[in-house]
């Protein structure tokens, strides 16, 4: 077979099929390129979930006359014109195949208007980049690009596509993703007519938050952080949930680099090992962070439709985006959080086949329901002079009993709390060992009779090659034989624990090790279970000073919302709760 050049239309189809995988991949583009048009607002219009209709409008520069063909022209662009300028590059649409790509598969029809002009100029295109026919059009200042019945020339590729309503949640989904990358311009998204979206122009602080939520939901600015750090070089603002406040999915993560929406594994890798001890298990944090850096060290030409990028020191990257979400989740403290409205009563009658404890099942598993968290500016100020019933100087209150040796009754000046003795023991504990672990005093208890342990040559061999971790952690282990190991002394905060099993722990984990974040989140999971090990078991009833220290210390603990397996510590119920539950004043 001989070989032949492509056809310009058939070369612009297959670029097609990298940028181009549905509607939402052409709204995408289109958007990015009014971002650089330097527009203050741009309007959607979509028809048939963007199969019949994609229209996008900006109020941004335009486009010259004698441009409008090389617009539509591939590797055509204005962004860039050397290797130096792609090394530093900051704009968005900056590979030039966006419009050729996409006239490849549709109708398209490019109309602009630049400022101090009498009217604007028309162009539209097959994808076969000849014959340009531009022709006057009345329109204003910025630029308007319409698309029409998509892949109607590849009738292949439109079989794959889902259904009107399953497309049309795509696009909402990219323009929400492009609406927070740039919150100075307003957008406006329409679907059959339909205004879906309408977000104004936001400044500052408190409409940026204004976007979010109505992004997000205003629960999600009710339990974010709000983030803004800068080192070295790097910065990174933005708000993350509250460990308590999380999703079974990872729908909700949205991570921009210098503006540009991206999914990188060692960013999620980062933000996942900062939440590790935190988060419940199978649950996913919320957050919409922007890390800003020298455009040098960022390479966005990595992937086609540039969802991916490739950072020159990724290893920093990732260290400073864990380390600033680590210290974001750790500077907050106690506060009482309002968990919603309970079911209404009228409603708990008349559902049928249900229980009134199915139904408070339902509303502690319901949208409305958040655990507690903390909050670094509202620290307890304790009158040191009484340490008396003063309940309004504590926020974890006063305790009252114990209950069933497993939940402390604390009463506060709004109501009262419910603590897990465990396992917010468990995080004090955990925290202390971390800190201990960190600056290499955990102090260490001789044992009275040594312990032989029988373990495999695998567990020997691992055990030789972590003996100074083991020692680190307190622990003074001896190889005696071949296969047996003499367990000599162990933390002084697990003397009642049993030490032999937690050293099989501990040789399981470090068994599993691959490299160095692995390695690092293996010393967490031991101190983790040391933790366990060496806190208030259930059913050990403590006295009143046991469990107002328990209450003060928790209210001074980092990440003391929930223990290290992600279990809430405390609730609590207001006063309010407390009347609706009881339908007091109705």
């Amino acid at each position: 077979m001989s070989i032949h050049i492509l056809p310009p239309q058939l070369v612009n189809q297959i670029a097609a099929g990298e940028v181009i995988e549905r509607p939402a991949s052409i709204v995408k583009e289109l958007v990015e390129n009014c971002f650089d048009a330097q527009a203050t607002h741009i309007t959607i219009h979509i028809e048939q979930g963007g199969l019949r209709l994609i229209r996008v409008y900006d109020d941004g520069v335009g486009i010259e006359k004698d441009d409008l063909p090389l617009a539509l022209s591939r590797h055509a662009t204005s962004k860039i014109s050397n290797l130096d300028d792609l090394e530093h590059v900051t704009s968005m649409g900056f590979r030039g195949e966006a419009l050729a790509s996409i006239s490849s598969v549709a109708k398209l029809t490019l109309t602009s208007k630049v400022e101090n002009t009498s009217h604007g100029w028309s162009v539209c295109s097959d994808g076969a980049e000849q014959f340009f026919d531009v022709q006057p059009a009345s329109h204003r200042q910025g630029t308007t690009v319409e698309v029409c019945d998509l892949f109607y020339n590849t009738p292949a590729r439109r079989k794959f596509l889902k259904s009107d309503k399953t497309e049309f949640s795509h696009i909402e989904t990219v323009v929400e993703r492009l609406a927070l990358s740039r919150f100075p311009l307003g957008f406006s998204l329409f679907h059959q007519q339909k205004e879906i979206l309408t977000l104004a122009a936001a400044f500052d602080l408190t409409q940026h938050e204004q976007r979010v939520a109505a992004i997000f939901g205003q629960n999600f600015i009710d339990n974010a952080l709000h983030l803004d750090f800068e080192i070295s070089g790097f910065t990174l603002k933005g708000w993350i949930s509250v460990p308590t406040f999380s999703r079974s999915q990872t729908d909700r993560q949205f991570f921009y680099v210098n503006g540009r929406f991206i999914k990188d594994k060692s960013v999620s890798h980062a933000i996942k090992q900062a939440y590790s001890d935190v988060l419940f298990s199978g649950r996913h944090p919320i957050f919409v962070l922007f890390l800003t850096l020298n455009p040098e060290e960022v390479d966005v030409n990595a992937h086609p439709a540039k969802l991916e990028v490739r950072f020159r020191e990724t290893r920093a990257v990732h260290d400073f985006i864990l380390s600033c979400v680590k210290r974001a989740l750790a500077n907050v403290r106690p506060t009482i959080m309002n968990y919603g409205e309970l079911p209404p009563h009228s409603e708990i009658e008349n559902t049928q086949n249900s229980s009134y404890l199915q139904q408070s099942l339902k509303f502690l598993e319901s949208e409305t329901y958040q655990a507690p968290y903390f909050q670094s500016n509202e620290l307890p100020h304790e009158n040191k002079e009484t340490f008396d019933n003063n309940t309004n100087r504590m926020v974890l209150g006063y305790a009252i009993t114990h209950l069933h040796g497993i939940y402390i009754l604390s009463e506060t000046a709004t109501g009262m709390v419910l603590v897990d003795t465990h396992a917010a023991h468990e995080r004090i504990t955990y925290e202390r060992l971390k800190q201990q672990y960190a600056d290499g005093k955990i102090a260490t208890q001789p044992l009275l009779l040594p312990i032989k342990i029988t373990v495999t040559k695998t567990e020997v061999d691992t055990f030789e090659n972590s003996e100074h971790f083991f020692a680190e952690l307190g622990f003074e282990i001896n190889r005696v034989a071949s296969e047996t190991l003499l367990l000599r002394a162990q933390p002084a905060l697990l003397q009642n624990g049993d030490g032999e099993q937690l050293v099989r722990d501990v040789l399981a984990d470090l068994i599993e090790h691959e490299d160095s974040y692995r390695i690092q989140t293996e010393y967490n999971d031991v101190l983790a279970k040391m933790a366990c090990y060496g806190s208030v078991r259930a059913h050990r009833i403590l006295t009143q000073d046991e469990m107002n220290a328990l209450l003060r210390e928790l209210e001074q603990t980092e990440r003391g919302g929930q223990c290290n397996h992600g279990r809430p510590t405390w609730i609590s119920l207001s006063t309010q709760d407390l009347d609706k539950f009881f339908l007091r004043g109705q």
